[in-house]
């Protein structure tokens, strides 16, 4: 069943990129401007990001994570399958720098959105990074009532949970798959919540 997962939600997925205005290796324009509590979005080409945009209907990203201030440097926390640093690597809530979350093995399009509550955001990226601090495993599960593990967009939603403006009216998707059955939270929920404005695509 988790090979199934693993097909047909929103994770992380392998791309090509074909973008010219990139750093090396990297989709995100050396221009962008990214700030803590972003929320960032990315797409790719392959096979298991077709998958995740069929379970979209529609939906442009099939990752996303936010990021963080970590000791001045702005850096990505997501939680991710499948892309382990070291052999034997769990699946993991990650932190990793900008340019390596889009980078073109990874991603074909980017998206940056920006809470419209500068501090929200900034409690939001601390909760983030004391999230990725205590070290939590990938959600398997999709169980965004338990958050000791967390997939992508749980970990969006519980980053601003606690904060003075949590995301606004964030739907649940009923996916009826073979062998699972859930309510998640897909990429494109987070992208229409109200109190997030889209700043930047590339």
């Amino acid at each position: 069943m988790r090979r199934l997962l693993v097909l047909l939600l929103p994770l992380c997925v392998l791309a090509c990129s074909n973008t010219g205005r990139m750093q090396s290796g990297t989709i995100l324009p050396e221009d962008v401007e990214l700030r803590a509590g972003d929320v960032v979005f990315r797409k790719g080409s392959g096979f298991t990001s077709q998958a995740v945009l069929i379970a979209e209907k529609g939906g442009a990203y099939s990752h996303t994570g936010i990021v963080v201030d970590s000791a001045g440097v702005l850096m990505i926390v997501h939680a991710v399958p499948g892309e382990p640093d070291f052999e034997g690597d769990e699946d993991r809530v990650k932190m990793e720098r900008p340019e390596d979350f889009f980078h073109s093995m990874k991603a074909s399009q980017g998206a940056i959105y920006r809470h419209i509550d500068s501090c929200a955001a900034q409690q939001a990226a601390v909760r983030a990074l004391q999230t990725y601090q205590r070290h939590p495993l990938f959600d398997h599960d999709y169980d965004d009532t338990d958050t000791t593990s967390l997939y992508c967009t749980e970990l969006i939603v519980h980053a601003y949970s606690k904060t003075m403006h949590p995301l606004k009216d964030v739907q649940h998707q009923h996916l009826h798959l073979v062998g699972f059955e859930s309510d998640c939270i897909l990429p494109s929920d987070v992208q229409k919540c109200g109190n997030l404005k889209q700043i930047r695509t590339f």
